[in-house]
């Protein structure tokens, strides 16, 4: 590990004397290095990979961390009952960002829920966690599996119900793209839930669900 480690340092620092000043990596570039090194690590059980991409992310570095979370998510086909555990771990302690949450959520650890639906039951607890961050994984985590038509025995709107009242701005908006993303599978279930809940939900949320309907669908729900 300490080799692969060492060499994924020098690639970053190499892309970064290729920046220009004032300017940042693009997460492209990260992605095709990740996808260069991945090819290189020599024991590919899901036990070594997920260790190899815990000790990346302890770095916590952002180049570090979106190659972590990319060889997570390539190790899909081999997910099992421990997984999870290991997931939420990296949830809690290494998911200090809306780039990170997003990233996780809506690759590795929503292809986890995706493939094992009975979970959902603890992402409904991360509800009432009490950071932020494990409360917008909540509502993002489902997103691979609504855009994939796939969520049978998932409840996007108890979940939206639970976070409504949510005063964290990050939460709501995580929420209201989740509600978005559901209007692209069922239009009339979040047109009816945005029609019922529009005194209470915030208006950040409230304008992210609706992003995806037609022009006169959203100027009658924002008049309501």
């Amino acid at each position: 590990m300490c080799d692969l480690f060492n060499k994924a340092k020098q690639e970053i620092e190499h892309l970064w004397n290729d920046v220009p000043e004032g300017k940042h990596i693009k997460t492209g570039d990260i992605r095709r290095l990740s996808a260069k090194l991945y090819r290189i690590i020599p024991d590919r059980d899901i036990n070594s990979v997920l260790s190899i991409c815990e000790d990346f992310l302890e770095e916590h570095n952002w180049e570090m961390g979106v190659i972590a979370f990319d060889w997570a998510f390539r190790m899909k086909e081999n997910y099992n009952a421990d997984t999870y555990q290991i997931f939420y771990g990296w949830l809690k302690k290494y998911v200090r960002g809306w780039g990170d949450c997003d990233d996780f959520c809506t690759h590795a650890f929503g292809e986890l829920l995706r493939q094992d639906k009975s979970l959902f039951k603890k992402v409904r607890e991360w509800t009432n966690d009490r950071d932020f961050w494990v409360r917008r994984a909540s509502a993002v985590i489902l997103i691979p599996a609504i855009l994939h038509n796939d969520y049978e025995g998932l409840k996007p709107l108890e979940i939206a119900d639970r976070l409504i009242s949510d005063e964290h701005d990050l939460v709501q908006k995580g929420y209201g793209w989740m509600l978005k993303s559901l209007s692209q599978t069922d239009r009339s279930a979040v047109e009816k839930y945005l029609i019922d809940k529009h005194s209470v939900m915030p208006r950040v949320a409230y304008r992210y669900a609706l992003e995806k309907f037609d022009k006169e669908t959203r100027k009658k729900l924002m008049a309501l």
